[in-house]
């Protein structure tokens, strides 16, 4: 029967792989293990306040978390289909004792070794068929070497961009603007670039999911809590005399409404408005509302 272990263990690097094809080169919500572990470390620490130092460690301990399961569930996969085979089809160093060292634990030194590229050599592969898998689990913990370098790579320039932008909502929330000023060409640039820059994290978010569970500490350079100042901007614009500001509004608001479509579809679940996913999504952030409840049409000008 040792069949059996050989196609749990090959079960198992499928599983893993498909995660990380799913989270990394190829982004969608099937890269199942990946999302349950970021929101399980997620929501443990939303039993915490938000003055609660460890909270913003949740992004970065989430991923952590997922690059070890990654790791040690493939070297376990691998481990399950060296095991049936030893000790016969193994070459030992001069000093083991073969039948001392063919248990599963040993089996897993075996795999780790060979995944982690460090090629020792006192246990080794014998047989043809299983000198030629040795190498391809040290090919396949190069790549997941690299594709978790380039995870954090993707991630990190993604939150900048999401905070950048948080920054810039604040600081037109701080700035002396009225509506007649932004009843200009010059109120129109700005709308457009703002459109612009939420349809930028709008992608970030589906092409880096993970960066929904980085918690943002100082509140300007929350997204989750500059919200309601965007979308109070695009009511405010849509009343505009200017053409080009109506326009500019009413592509903001577009632009509003897709973020709102996917943080809800990936992450919420509210089923509702846009502005009730936008409070959803403040609260998850530990962040105040005050923006509308419903729709948003409600929310008076300013």
């Amino acid at each position: 029967m040792t069949w059996l272990p050989v196609l749990a263990g090959a079960a198992l690097i499928l599983f893993i792989l498909r995660d990380v094809f799913h989270t990394i080169w190829h982004p969608t919500r099937h890269g199942g293990l990946s999302r349950l572990v970021m929101r399980g470390v997620w929501r443990l620490s939303a039993h915490r306040g938000a003055r609660w130092r460890p909270v913003g460690l949740a992004g970065p301990v989430g991923m952590m978390t997922v690059v070890t399961i990654w790791a040690f569930v493939i070297a376990a996969g691998w481990a399950l289909i060296y095991w049936p085979h030893m000790p016969d089809d193994f070459s030992y160093a001069t000093g083991l004792t073969p039948s001392e060292h063919a248990g599963p634990v040993d089996a897993l030194y075996v795999s780790l070794v060979t995944l982690a590229t460090l090629g020792l050599g006192d246990i080794a592969p014998a047989s043809g068929w299983l000198r030629m898998l040795a190498p391809i689990e040290a090919l396949v913990g190069f790549a997941l070497l690299s594709a978790t370098v380039a995870w954090i790579l993707g991630i990190y320039p993604a939150l900048a961009r999401r905070r950048a932008l948080a920054l810039r909502l604040s600081h037109l929330g701080r700035s002396d603007g009225t509506t007649g000023a932004l009843d200009s060409a010059g109120g129109a640039a700005i709308l457009d670039g703002l459109a612009s820059a939420f349809s930028t994290v709008t992608v970030d978010f589906l092409q880096y999911a993970e960066s929904y569970y980085f918690y943002d500490g100082d509140e300007n350079i929350s997204l989750a809590g500059r919200l309601d100042l965007a979308v109070d901007l695009t009511e405010r614009a849509k009343h505009a005399h200017h053409p080009d500001v109506r326009l500019s509004a009413s592509v903001l608001r577009t632009a509003l409404d897709d973020l709102a479509t996917v943080l809800d579809e990936r992450f919420l679940r509210t089923g509702g408005p846009p502005a009730k996913v936008f409070r959803a999504y403040a609260a998850d952030h530990r962040r105040p509302w005050d923006g509308a409840d419903g729709d948003g049409d409600d929310i008076p000008s300013t």
